[in-house]
């Protein structure tokens, strides 16, 4: 059975960077362009491994982990963005929730996304 991962980012560039990075792979990849969209998929799919961005319009990124954790406590979280020290009040207190998240600063490569998903999804020893 394929993993599935959810890649939330209003930018549309990086939702295709994401669709490409697991194109030919046994990966199962999703996009959701804003954390509506993604909150809507997360009630209807099961998915093994999230990447949301920070900075986003109506819902950021920070609101919508809230949110994913009322949903599903255990999907993995990768927090990507360039912008984390204009939220880095907003991500302390969300770790003091216990909201549970890694932080990745953006830019962010193919072969490191692909070594995070393999590390976290199928263990260290995979890469």
């Amino acid at each position: 059975m394929s993993k599935r991962i959810l890649s939330i980012d209003d930018d549309e560039a990086i939702r295709k960077s994401f669709i490409l990075a697991f194109e030919g792979t046994e990966y199962k990849i999703d996009t959701a362009e804003s954390g509506h969209e993604a909150l809507e998929k997360i009630k209807t799919n099961l998915y093994d491994l999230l990447f949301l961005d920070l900075k986003m319009p109506e819902m950021d990124g920070v609101e919508a982990l809230r949110k994913i954790r009322k949903i599903s406590k255990k999907i993995p979280v990768f927090i990507l963005t360039a912008f984390h020290k204009e939220f880095f009040s907003n991500l302390k207190l969300a770790s003091e929730e216990g909201l549970v998240f890694e932080l990745l600063e953006k830019p962010v490569g193919v072969d490191e996304i692909i070594l995070i998903v393999k590390s976290v999804l199928e263990g260290p020893q995979a890469y």
